[in-house]
């Protein structure tokens, strides 16, 4: 109870320190809507393409500065838009109305003072990173020093994009930091540089200076169990990281590889910033491209004899307590599809996930056995290999049936490796969910068989693409079996239902206290029909511009390739076209009942069509890149815009004309 008082006040702060730019900025936009002499549909229109402008500029802005610089930033752009607001007042007042009280702090006077502040605060810090102000807390946790350093984490390369936050500490010899490693891993030490993503996932760089003799260790971890029967011919890995997984193809004999890396901050790293350090980029037959993997691979006529991804994940952003961004594109049926489709006749394609409670290693095991199913393989469970070392499972799946020299070379390198085997062709496995998915023959039968778990095991789809949310907050067992845990995945899941749940609870308190209550005395000089149905009438124009944002920048998220993407476009989209919108209906008012009808029936329709031909544009455009991905999106998202934005417009305007 203390611990959840706690995050009670915690939420609460943060909501009143979050809320004060908003409720600020939204005074001026009401005294824009009430107080200016421009017509509501054009001011709530301009208003409209500006917040849209603002989702590119913050991806603009944190492609080149760090996120505490583009604080900064916003506080210039903001102290800028309030000289413009006091142009228009004094515009205003020559007009006709009244000044309205300013500002009696002198600071705040002075717009242009702060905006130049903010500015110069904005370069300077962005100039001087790693060393100047930077975010300590990440994740919930408090970033740690390395050993004999004082503060928080020394970072030595330090940069941020619009999706991460990329921090590698000084290179020091240390024994060689592998996923699964085996307990017959022989003792070692190697030179290498830690690297934090989002400061929830790490990897390592090693220095590799050409010789694979000290890259030794690498062929002891479980991830790279497929290559002992996979070993020539073309590769491909799904997440570059610190190089790891491509140096350890090399390792085990392929010499065409091709790394898939969705952040180029990583690419930079390896091929220029660290290339003396790490000479992956020099050897014959690398590649390293940034791009979606997913997308990539639609539209790329190769074929590859092993694909390997290694704990590539979102996962961050739940283990946080997140529900936001937490969509995977990668460990989606149709994604798996996309992978399988792009072995050859012998491929294999090979995913290592974490082992706790059969958890991850379940839901895994029931994508494999979905995809299979979907490629119409009559006996699946000949296709499939799963071993483990501790908490970290390596699933392998085979384009054909594993032969039996195959599964031989396997069974005896886990024995040899004392690594656990969980599914085999020639063996039953022990777990009884494991088991379960295993026997399953057909789709049906393997909802049934996840459907009896009490964790959400069954597979995800582009349409729930939630591989990392796997808590049934419906079955009191799987929220008992996730607060037993304590940390991990599941921990998550539950801490950002209840951490939904405040915010949720909170918010309804805040607007309740902030904005029902002062409008009491309004509504009462109105009839209680007008002010009851006026109500009803911009809450539900609420909700339902809600719900379409949410459901479109959900699906485009995992077209797009990540969430952000999905974010800033999917926002971008719908916000500027609602502003279009509201335009076109200044010059095309919805003046008659009758066009109010066709207007809310046209809306209607279009989002009733919208799940039939959607889907079908987008497996159309799956291979474009990401502006053709981009415009594809948009081609769902404008109209539906368009046609909201007369709602709101169309409910301020005076009543006389709505007759």
């Amino acid at each position: 109870m203390p611990q959840f008082l706690m995050m009670v006040l915690f939420w609460l702060k943060l909501i009143l320190i979050l809320a004060a730019p908003y409720f600020f900025a939204g005074m001026a936009i009401s005294l824009a809507l009430t107080r200016s002499p421009w017509p509501v549909p054009l001011v709530y229109g301009v208003d409209l393409i500006g917040a849209a402008t603002g989702c590119l500029v913050v991806l603009t802005v944190l492609t080149f500065v760090d996120s505490v610089s583009a604080l900064f930033f916003v506080g210039a752009v903001g102290a800028l838009s309030a000289i413009f607001f006091a142009s228009a007042r004094r515009a205003s007042a020559v007009l006709g109305d009244p000044l309205l009280p300013v500002a009696r702090l002198r600071i705040f006077a002075r717009p242009s003072v702060l905006a130049a502040a903010f500015a110069l605060f904005a370069f300077g810090n962005a100039v001087i990173q790693p060393y100047g102000l930077k975010l300590s807390i990440v994740k919930n946790v408090l970033e740690s020093a390395p050993p004999g350093a004082v503060g928080t984490r020394v970072s030595e390369f330090l940069r941020w994009n619009s999706f991460s936050r990329v921090d590698v500490s000084p290179s020091g010899i240390h024994t060689p930091f592998m996923w699964g490693p085996s307990p017959e891993t022989p003792p070692s030490v190697i030179e290498q540089r830690g690297m934090a993503i989002d400061g929830g996932a790490s990897t390592v760089i090693y220095r590799f200076d050409g010789d694979f003799g000290k890259l030794e260790f690498l062929k002891y971890d479980v991830t790279n169990l497929a290559y002992n029967i996979r070993h020539a011919g073309r590769a491909a890995v799904i997440g570059v990281g610190g190089g790891r997984d491509l140096l350890s193809a090399h390792l085990f004999g392929f010499r065409d590889i091709t790394g898939v890396e969705l952040n180029p901050i990583i690419i930079d790293l390896l091929s220029r910033v660290f290339r003396s350090y790490n000479h992956l980029a020099d050897l014959q037959g690398t590649r390293l491209l940034v791009d979606d993997a997913r997308s990539w691979f639609a539209r790329s006529t190769d074929y590859f004899d092993s694909i390997q991804m290694s704990l590539i994940d979102t996962w961050a952003a739940t283990g946080a307590g997140a529900f936001s961004l937490s969509e995977n594109g990668l460990y989606t049926l149709q994604g798996w599809r996309t992978f399988f489709d792009h072995l050859t006749p012998l491929g294999t394609f090979t995913v290592s996930r974490w082992y706790w409670n059969d958890a991850e290693t379940g839901r895994m095991l029931s994508l494999a056995m979905a995809t299979l199913m979907d490629e119409h393989i009559s006996s699946p469970r000949e296709h499939i290999f799963v071993a483990a070392v501790k908490n970290l499972a390596t699933l392998i799946v085979a384009k054909a049936p594993f032969t039996p020299e195959e599964v031989a070379t396997l069974t005896a390198t886990a024995n040899r490796l004392h690594f656990t085997i969980l599914v085999s062709p020639q063996s039953q496995p022990k777990s009884p969910i494991l088991s379960e998915i295993m026997g399953a023959t057909t789709p049906q039968r393997l909802n049934e068989a996840v459907a009896k778990h009490p964790l959400d095991l069954s597979a995800p789809t582009d349409d729930r693409p939630f591989f990392f949310n796997q808590l049934r907050i419906t079955d009191p067992r799987s929220v008992w079996l996730a607060h037993r845990l304590g940390y991990g995945v599941l921990h998550g899941n539950l801490a950002a239902t209840i951490t939904l749940a405040v915010v949720v609870a909170l918010s309804t308190i805040l607007v309740l206290i902030t904005t029902i209550v002062p409008s009491l005395p309004s509504i009462r000089r109105v009839k209680p029909s007008i002010a009851l149905l006026g109500t009803l009438y911009f809450v539900l124009i609420g909700l339902g511009f809600m719900f379409i944002e949410i459901g479109l920048i959900q699906r485009i998220s995992i077209y797009l390739g990540h969430p952000v993407y999905g974010m800033a476009i999917g926002l971008f989209g719908i916000i500027v076209s609602t502003g279009l919108g509201s335009l076109c209906s200044y010059r095309l008012s919805l003046l008659t009942g009758l066009r109010l009808q066709f207007w809310a029936g046209a809306l209607g329709l279009y989002l009733i069509f919208l799940p039939y031909w959607f889907p079908v544009l987008i497996d159309q455009f799956a291979a474009g890149g990401l502006l053709v991905r981009a415009a594809v999106s948009l081609t769902a998202i404008v109209p539906s815009g368009v046609l909201m934005g007369f709602g709101f417009p169309t409910g301020g305007l005076p009543r006389p004309l709505l007759n």
